[in-house]
Parts: structure tokens; sequence; C-alpha cells
């Protein structure tokens, strides 16, 4: 599809040229009330692409709203050569409700998937909101967050066997993409096999604006805006370093003990092998456990909530080759020089 062409939805088109902010029904409440999701359509006058950009399927997930919000509201993009469906709030009961899952049917919507409008109030809702908004695109990002109680440094998820998805993940710009294929219902999947290529990107804990994230998360839409000709504005950027994770360079590292944790590293930071990442203890400190990394790499992911059982994940460890380990200890070098 290109934007020589109208978008159109159920019950609605958006022309070459035009922009439409629209509240889209999905479902209806116990009383028969309708439940909207807002949507930000806008066709450029030039021909190109079309993608979209969604956040908050979990309804706690915060930071990618902002970044899609600044998108369709903050960017001057009158000479887009595409379109660009804008989906900041997918599951809106979660986000009213301030929770991850939908509320009333306790159902993960990511996880439903392109959907299915004769089957779970979950899927219906995804029906109504991949056919109409995902299923027409080209490409898509796809906004997360980590759960409650943990924080995921900016990275990308996508399965990079797959060219198109790849062109998306490397076009964004994080220092890391976990190579992986999504859970069946998920978004990226369900997107992914409609040939629409889609990536995930992490950014963050939940119920937080977090400008850190969210600045970069910004950059990175601009740069792959730029990989596809949708903007004239920008180049295609390069984060000075990468490492794509595959297979068994990463790891959860977990609790062994339960108790009260102190983290020595925060998500972001290199770790070398047997550096202390965190110590467990009981409330009265007399007995503690130490927990040290198995290999040198960097902490993608690590707990907020420092109450733990034992079992419960403390950070998520990716291992960094000698190449990206020597690029990245030059950035932090070079970093320190400027400050």
């Amino acid at each position: 599809m290109t934007a020589a062409e109208a978008f159109t939805y159920q019950g609605g088109r958006v022309d070459p040229g035009e922009r439409q902010d629209l509240r889209f029904k999905v479902t209806e409440t116990y009383l028969g009330d309708p439940v909207r999701i807002p949507v930000t359509i806008i066709n450029g006058p030039n021909p190109g692409p079309t993608a979209f950009l969604s956040a908050a399927a979990h309804g706690d997930e915060l930071n990618g709203i902002e970044v899609v919000r600044e998108v369709a509201y903050e960017w001057d993009l009158p000479n887009l050569s595409g379109t660009l469906v804008c989906l900041p709030v997918l599951n809106v009961p979660g986000f009213i409700a301030q929770q991850r899952y939908l509320p009333i049917y306790d159902r993960d919507l990511n996880r439903s998937f392109p959907g299915d409008p004769d089957s779970t109030s979950s899927k219906r809702i995804a029906h109504n909101i991949f056919t109409n908004f995902i299923e027409p695109c080209d490409f898509g990002i796809d906004f997360h967050t980590s759960t409650r109680g943990r924080s995921n440094m900016l990275h990308v998820r996508a399965d990079m066997d797959d060219e198109s998805v790849a062109r998306v993940a490397q076009a964004f710009a994080s220092h890391v993409v976990i190579d992986k294929q999504s859970p069946s219902g998920t978004v990226r999947r369900a997107a992914k096999e409609n040939d629409t290529a889609t990536v995930a990107v992490e950014m963050g804990e939940a119920l937080r604006f977090q400008r850190e994230v969210i600045d970069p998360a910004l950059a990175g839409v601009e740069s792959v805006f730029a990989e596809f000709g949708m903007i004239d504005t920008s180049t295609v950027a390069w984060p000075g370093w990468r490492t794509v994770v595959r297979g068994r360079d990463k790891t959860w590292i977990r609790a062994d003990a339960g108790g009260l944790v102190d983290m020595h590293a925060d998500r972001g930071h290199l770790v070398r092998e047997g550096d202390r990442i965190a110590t467990i203890s009981n409330p009265f400190k007399t007995e503690s456990t130490v927990v040290e990394a198995p290999f040198t790499g960097l902490l993608v992911g690590a707990v907020e909530n420092p109450l733990v059982y034992p079992g419960n994940p403390l950070c998520h460890l990716v291992k960094l080759d000698d190449r990206t380990l020597r690029a990245l200890e030059r950035s932090e070098t070079d970093a320190h020089r400027e400050s």
C-alpha cells in the first residue's frame, strides 16, 4: 500500500495529504457502552510505505505511549512519504485500571493477536485492532516496558532471520538486539506472520515516563523512518556499537535465597565474570548470599523491587563477544573523557 491511495478502516478513510484523530470502538462494557482506543492516521502527500507505532498492549506500560504521542502530535510531518498509523494505547481497559492485563477478562491482550471475531473478548478486541490498523501496514514498531518491579535498558527484540524484520531492527539503532521469535499471540508475531515486518522495543519500567529511554526511542523511530524513506530530514543512525544476542548468549540470573536484595549493578551496566552483581540478606543481615556474574556481559534488565523469593529473577544478562566488548569499553572511555 502507498500513500497515493486512501487508508481505509471500518467506518472511515483517510485520503493522501490528510490526517485524522479518532477513537475507534473495539468492544463494549457490561452496560453496552463502547470501549474505544485512540488512533491517529497521517496519510502523507507522497508515495511510501505504511507503518504503525503501537504501545500499551499491556496497560501499565507507559513509556511507549509517550513515544507514540510525540511522533503523532509533536513531529512536523507535512511532507511524509507514506502513511503512519499511531496506536498509543492498545489496552484501554488495562490503561484505565493501571493494570497489565485486561482487568475485566483477566486476559493478556498481547497473547490474543491477530484475534478472532467469534472467540473470547480479548481476541475480539485484538481482531478489531489488527484487521483495521496493523494488517494493512508494511512494517511496525511495538513498544513495551518491563513488568512491574523490574526495568529494562532500551533494546530491540526481533526475528533476525527475517530480512525485512532485521532491516527495521538494525535501523532502530539500539545497542542491543535480542534475536528471538516472539510468543504466539503477540502483536510482533501476528504482524510478522502477516508479512508486516515488526519489532518490539523494550524500554524502562512500568507506570513511569522516563526521558532517559523515551528520547533515544524517538531517535530510533526517526532513524527507521529515514531508512524507509518516509522522512528526508534525517539519516539512518548508527549507535556506535551493537550486539545481536542469540540462543544461549543470554540468561536470567535468579535468586537462590529469599530476602532483601542490594543490587551492585544496574540495567545497562557492563559486568565482568565473577563480579558481584547483588547481595541477598535476611532482615537481620546475619545471613547473606552473594550473586556473581557467570560471564562477562551487559545487564539488559534488572530488578527494581528489592524483595525476592528463591527463583525470582534478579537480572537479565547478555553475553558480549570480544569485538563488541572492546567497542563498548571505548565508548565508555570516550564518554568519561567528555564528562
